[in-house]
């Protein structure tokens, strides 16, 4: 007895000494959080005030709720807002009604047995992750625009007569714009659920191969539910930032043809900021964009613990 309680007590000190270690390591990310995250909240202020720059706030007049209350009151802002948000609301269901793919690919992709052919498919499957829109687009104008590639194919081998406009007509743009996105984050998106995978108890596999299992039923009754917690704490975060669909792929993609469904919140609150020079509307705009955003994710949260009885918060 004696014994356990000096072992105790000296044990203590080691591991508060190891919690203070592990607290100044997360020291460096906790203020790269707040600096990104919540230190730029206090330029809501601005819509509140009539901004125009470049005066400083103090010679700007204060006009308290008129811009939100111009959000629901200017019958043209409704309409632009109205079909913004079909965009948006288009996105991101389709996000979510793909967003299986990545386990699934992860769950093909971990079946190949051959080493060197597994790795060369997940690196082709992951690089275009690390390519900016920039140059996706640039791909994208090479192979689909009037001159490019594709259509030149086309009319040398006696298919079409006149060039197809690919990129520059506003049919099919929100299937279009999902599958770049597919294609862009496909592999990156599957990453995770292979580390899921290398975490399920092999004994598994073994038994269900002694009781005659093939290798699909292996993916069906083990790997695919042992993959489902993660694809909904995925799936619950996909949720909560429903209204975050990003700006950079739908900027570069954008044209005067394509517009009215391309434009989704994020980028109508850059172009009425940047373009439209109305940095205090955008700014309203953007606030109710993240107090949305917050509800939702207290709201899934709320329903993943009645339903599963696990949350993310």
């Amino acid at each position: 007895m004696a014994k356990a309680t000096s072992a105790a007590k000296t044990a203590t000190p080691k591991g508060s000494k190891k919690n203070k270690k592990l607290t100044l390591m997360i020291i460096p990310f906790v203020i790269l959080v707040f600096l990104f995250s919540y230190f730029p909240l206090h330029g809501w202020i601005y819509a509140f005030y009539d901004y125009k720059p470049p005066l400083p706030l103090s010679k700007c007049e204060f006009v308290g709720l008129q811009w939100f209350k111009m959000l629901f009151g200017n019958k043209t802002q409704v309409a632009q807002m109205i079909q913004v948000m079909k965009n948006t609301f288009a996105m991101s269901l389709l996000g979510i009604a793909t967003s299986m793919l990545p386990l699934f690919f992860a769950i093909l992709l971990n079946e190949i047995k051959c080493k060197w052919f597994k790795t060369m498919v997940q690196t082709l499957t992951t690089l275009p992750n690390f390519i900016s829109w920039v140059m996706v687009y640039s791909v994208a104008f090479c192979l689909f625009s009037n001159t490019g590639m594709v259509n030149t194919l086309l009319q040398n081998l006696g298919w079409i007569s006149e060039p197809i406009k690919f990129l520059d007509s506003d049919s099919h743009t929100w299937l279009t714009m999902l599958l770049w996105n597919t294609w862009k984050g496909l592999g990156w998106g599957a990453i995770m659920y292979l580390a899921s995978i290398t975490g399920i108890d092999q004994e598994q596999y073994e038994a269900a191969r002694v009781d005659g299992a093939n290798r699909f039923q292996l993916m069906r009754h083990i790997t695919f539910p042992a993959l489902l917690p993660t694809y909904f704490v995925m799936l619950m975060l996909s949720v909560a930032n429903f209204l975050n669909n990003g700006m950079d792929q739908y900027f570069v993609f954008q044209n005067s043809f394509n517009k009215a469904h391309i434009q989704v919140l994020d980028l109508y609150v850059y172009n009425i900021g940047m373009t439209g020079s109305s940095l205090s509307l955008a700014t309203a705009i953007s606030m109710l964009k993240s107090v949305v955003s917050v509800v939702l994710l207290f709201v899934v949260n709320f329903v993943s613990r009645k339903t599963r009885g696990e949350s993310i918060i």
